[in-house]
């Protein structure tokens, strides 16, 4: 996003901050409001069109949200919607993504305050690591063919009873609508939301051998000494490193193992 749907979401996610920050509104419940309110929109492009359309008032498109939503979702998910369709949209898919996250935030918002954010960003991780590296699981979580039922189904076995229930959730979401994307950069996008949940970043770091935790503390305090932020390991274990480790930190990788080293190596006196 940018321009004016960089603003308009910011405004959107400081609202959801206040509204979940209410002892009377239950973040999971209100992150399923937004998410059935992302699938109509993603689904009615005439409807989320009109409710972007910058010649409309936006007093016009706040009430328009009301008449539809108020009597299908909470006072306080009609309220949040009305708020962003106020808002000046670059384009009106910007809309929908917006929404799509803030549901997403609302159900991290619900592990953190049960405790579980660190629970959550660890099982999101593994997930992934899972799914790469079983293609038959792969293939049949990103089937097309396949009703959105039967992939709920699916990960209720794999996940039921054996992680958060918000990962459960969110996991089910990017699964059974994932709206154009691959499932490995929405897993992606979700871990760096949780992180981001806590203002902190996210590195992934393979190593040949598990670190210990005094390993994984100071791996931690050099990271955060280095880019100015707190942050969270997704540990990996891969016996192809050799020696050393391996950090990845958004597009950034930092090498240092053996295997990488060998590899520059052999390329210097190839040249």
């Amino acid at each position: 996003m940018n321009g004016a749907s960089r603003e308009a979401l910011a405004a959107a996610r400081e609202r959801l901050d206040a509204l979940t920050d209410s002892t009377s509104v239950a973040a999971a419940p209100l992150a399923d409001e937004l998410a059935a309110v992302t699938a109509l929109l993603d689904r009615e492009v005439s409807l989320r069109r009109v409710l972007t359309d910058p010649a409309q008032a936006g007093e016009a498109k706040a009430q328009l949200a009301q008449r539809l939503l108020g009597s299908q979702v909470s006072g306080p998910a009609a309220d949040l919607v009305s708020g962003m369709v106020r808002s000046r949209w670059s384009q009106s898919r910007d809309l929908v993504d917006a929404l799509e996250e803030l549901a997403n935030l609302a159900d991290l918002t619900a592990a953190q305050k049960a405790g579980a954010l660190d629970d959550v960003e660890d099982e999101l991780f593994r997930f992934g690591r899972i799914v790469s590296s079983n293609t038959e699981l792969r293939a049949a979580l990103t089937n097309r063919s396949a009703t959105a039922s039967a992939k709920g189904e699916l990960l209720r076995g794999l996940l039921g009873g054996r992680a958060n229930a918000a990962t459960e959730r969110l996991v089910t979401r990017l699964v059974t609508a994932p709206r154009g994307r691959s499932l490995e950069a929405g897993l992606e996008s979700l871990s760096k939301l949780a992180a981001d949940r806590r203002d902190r970043m996210v590195a992934v770091v393979t190593s040949a051998v598990p670190l210990s935790d005094t390993q994984k503390q100071r791996l931690g305090a050099a990271l955060a000494k280095l880019y100015g932020r707190q942050m969270h390991l997704n540990l990996d274990v891969d016996p192809a490193v050799l020696g050393g480790i391996r950090v990845q930190v958004g597009d950034e990788v930092i090498n240092g193992s053996l295997a990488d080293r060998l590899e520059d190596a052999s390329r210097r006196l190839a040249s």
